[in-house]
């Protein structure tokens, strides 16, 4: 089973704006460790509250990426990514998680 990967047009704007080893190791992880997956729940972790429970945090380094598995069209979609320390923060959240 593969599953394809998507971003929302913020998600992907932020990873343009990465450093370009940091934006391959992004892919890379996902390409090797979390696509060929039957269950990509395997190697993420579900995020807590009434607003969040659909969404799922995958950690690459230092780096966060809040997505949506979408089983009906095997996809992962990427809503929001960024540095740790600054991803949760409630006024940097899209609307969709709002």
């Amino acid at each position: 089973m593969v599953w394809n990967l998507k971003f929302s047009s913020n998600a992907e704007r932020t990873l343009e704006k990465l450093d370009r080893q940091i934006k391959r190791r992004i892919i890379e992880y996902f390409e090797k460790s979390v696509l060929t997956l039957e269950n990509p729940r395997q190697k993420a972790e579900q995020l807590e509250g009434k607003l969040y429970s659909n969404f799922w945090k995958f950690r690459v380094g230092d780096y966060r990426l809040i997505d949506r598995i979408i089983d009906s069209e095997l996809t992962i979609l990427v809503v929001k990514l960024g540095h740790r320390s600054s991803i949760y923060h409630r006024n940097s959240l899209p609307n969709e998680m709002n």
